[in-house]
């Protein structure tokens, strides 16, 4: 018997407070049309001066525990995957930890950028499948309107707040892809491209947290074809087919991207959970949001088999093959 981490819950997140197309017009040279035909982004969704990556993240944890009917203490760890963070430190895990009322095991902190829940997921993957952990808390969770340059046209439009979480229970299972619950994660970074998607600040540098930089058309170049890659990698790796996969999961970057890696993958966008237009990109949430998204709304069922590529800053980028 193997063990697998088997999704018992997921939640999301999305702040009150909505900015159209149109309103992102008033503020900075740009159009409903110009957002929509580039990115397929219509609003984004921005967390107010008292909502912090924590509180968002307990709002989804809390509903994606309630799914699994747990409580927080029922948790034996819990991962946070944000590049915006309550603090510099603690982790902004430890923060939910307190917030959920769990008592024992522990949490922290990864900084992958838009492949931060994949990161995430392995981590919290690996110690169910080591008997270290039997339950899971594993989160996506942004505030990029903090760190965004809102004089900056070619990024402002591009980014929202938001989280979005799963609960995972450890669970056996037979050692193969018929098995429900994460089958394989597979993550990877280049730091070379580091340069060409990142923050102006950082603590240990100018004691300035910045604002996001980013050279898209490189970015855009490496998303899709990175994305592809290790989709088809880990595919090949569990003895899977693209025909196999019922729903293509990815980061919800922008359309362009989303469509792009889909023709890769020579799979219909009819079979991509597509988020994006409703938040923007969040960056580790995501991932995330876009799965609960397809869980609350009937289109993912249990039983099916779903492919989650992601790629964000680093650069970083993953896959996860998930039998929901």
């Amino acid at each position: 018997m193997t063990l697998r981490s088997r999704i018992a819950g997921v939640g999301s997140f999305l702040p009150e407070h909505v900015s159209t197309n149109d309103d992102m017009a008033k503020i900075v040279d740009t159009s409903d049309e110009w957002i929509v035909e580039r990115t397929g982004i219509h609003v984004r969704h921005f967390a107010d001066e008292n909502t912090s990556s924590s509180v968002m993240a307990i709002k989804a944890a809390e509903q994606a525990l309630k799914a699994a009917n747990m409580t927080g203490d029922d948790l034996d760890m819990i991962v946070v995957a944000t590049i915006t963070p309550d603090k510099t430190f603690p982790s902004t895990a430890v923060y939910v930890q307190a917030g959920l009322g769990m008592k024992h095991g522990y949490a922290f902190d990864v900084s992958a950028a838009c492949s931060g829940f994949l990161y995430a997921l392995r981590a919290a993957d690996n110690a169910i499948r080591l008997g270290q952990a039997k339950t899971a808390l594993v989160v996506g969770v942004e505030t990029l309107s903090r760190i965004t340059d809102f004089k900056d046209r070619n990024t402002c439009v591009l980014f929202g707040d938001g989280a979005g979480c799963v609960v995972l229970r450890a669970e056996e299972g037979d050692g193969t892809s018929a098995d429900r619950g994460v089958l394989d994660t597979l993550i990877y970074s280049d730091g070379n491209y580091a340069p060409d998607l990142c923050a102006t600040g950082g603590p240990s540098t100018n004691h300035d947290v910045g604002y996001i930089t980013m050279n898209g058309r490189e970015v855009f170049r490496h998303a899709a074809v990175n994305m592809a890659e290790v989709s088809v990698e880990i595919l090949e790796k569990n003895g899977v087919g693209l025909d196999d996969v019922d729903w293509l999961v990815p980061h919800q970057a922008n359309i362009r991207i989303l469509e792009a890696t889909a023709k890769r993958l020579n799979i219909p966008m009819e079979k991509v959970i597509s988020t994006v237009g409703l938040h923007a990109n969040t960056s580790a949430a995501s991932i995330p949001l876009a799965l609960a998204h397809g869980v609350q709304e009937g289109q993912i069922k249990a039983g099916q088999l779903l492919l989650l590529p992601g790629m964000g800053a680093g650069f970083t980028w993953g896959a996860s093959l998930i039998r929901f």
